[in-house]
């Protein structure tokens, strides 16, 4: 395949390619094979690539690549991609739960990110590790990001970042930084596949993370991201590990809390909750995290 992922040769070239012309250009596929699949997709009336596939001349994988290059859909090919299995919206985008993320992101369409003249800036939060918190920031940011919009994931979990490891990218400069006046240069990180999708990492662990969220430079931060990107998600330390969580929430304006079936406790969940809703921060909900 030309490329790992998919949404810009068709557009930019300004073509309209069938499933059968992507498949058969991708698998460099004969004329006589070809010709076997469409014998095939005519005697058992069912479409070409599940003839393709019945025929062994291309995978599940590959039907599906084509499909979404066709619509112009961010799509990880899995055989070439070197992304996460956590991404389950780049990798699936066709299974339940990259189903479950378009879900919710229409609800936070309609809601967190309704009004277009006073933009927010949405925290993930959760009262513990483990809970999914930074899977959770990574599928919807990845899932916003495939609705065109430009959208910024910032990893402001600066005990235990995760986010450049997920999406692979480097950490040497990144919110920290910012946050210390030491970054040098652009510290936003775009993400190879996904044109619409920048990361902002943490970059070196400070010694002192609340400190440096509770500064004037994070609330300033916050303000200007918004009116620059058209969805801001950034993950935040689980409450466990202190009052970070709470002070990047009052900073982004919307949150929205990450419970774990089976593991969150519903008292530990009631004083997360509690202090953000008592603010002028936004509650969009609660997901409960089944995987």
């Amino acid at each position: 395949m030309p490329s790992a992922f998919v949404g810009q040769q068709a557009g930019e070239a300004g073509l309209e390619k069938s499933i059968g012309d992507i498949i058969r250009e991708t698998n460099n596929l004969s004329a006589e094979q070809v010709e076997n699949i469409l014998t095939y997709q005519r005697e058992h009336n069912v479409k070409f690539g599940e003839a393709a596939v019945a025929l062994g001349l291309a995978n599940q994988d590959e039907v599906l690549w084509a499909l979404a290059q066709q619509f112009h859909y961010p799509y990880a090919n899995q055989s070439l991609a070197r992304l996460s299995d956590e991404l389950v919206v780049a990798n699936k985008p066709f299974c339940e739960q990259s189903e479950i993320f378009r879900g919710i992101r229409s609800h936070l369409c309609s809601t967190v990110f309704s009004n277009r003249e006073q933009r927010v800036a949405l925290a993930v939060t959760s009262t513990d590790s483990g809970d999914g918190k930074t899977f959770f920031a990574a599928n919807i940011a990845v899932v916003l990001s495939q609705l065109g919009g430009r959208t910024l994931l910032i990893d402001a979990d600066m005990r235990s970042p995760r986010l450049h490891e997920v999406f692979g990218v480097e950490n040497r400069g990144g919110l920290s930084g910012i946050l210390s006046r030491r970054a040098g240069g652009n510290v936003l990180r775009k993400v190879n596949g996904l044109p619409s999708l920048f990361v902002l990492p943490v970059g070196i662990v400070p010694p002192n993370p609340l400190e440096l969220l509770q500064g004037q430079t994070f609330g300033l931060l916050l303000k200007d991201l918004p009116g620059k990107f058209d969805y801001v998600i950034v993950d935040t330390p689980s409450a466990s590990s202190g009052i970070d969580a709470r002070v990047i929430a009052a900073s982004c304006g919307a949150a929205i809390a990450i419970a774990r079936k089976d593991k969150t406790r519903t008292d530990s969940l009631r004083n997360l909750l509690g202090p953000l809703s008592r603010g002028a921060t936004k509650m969009a909900g609660v997901v409960m995290n089944e995987y």
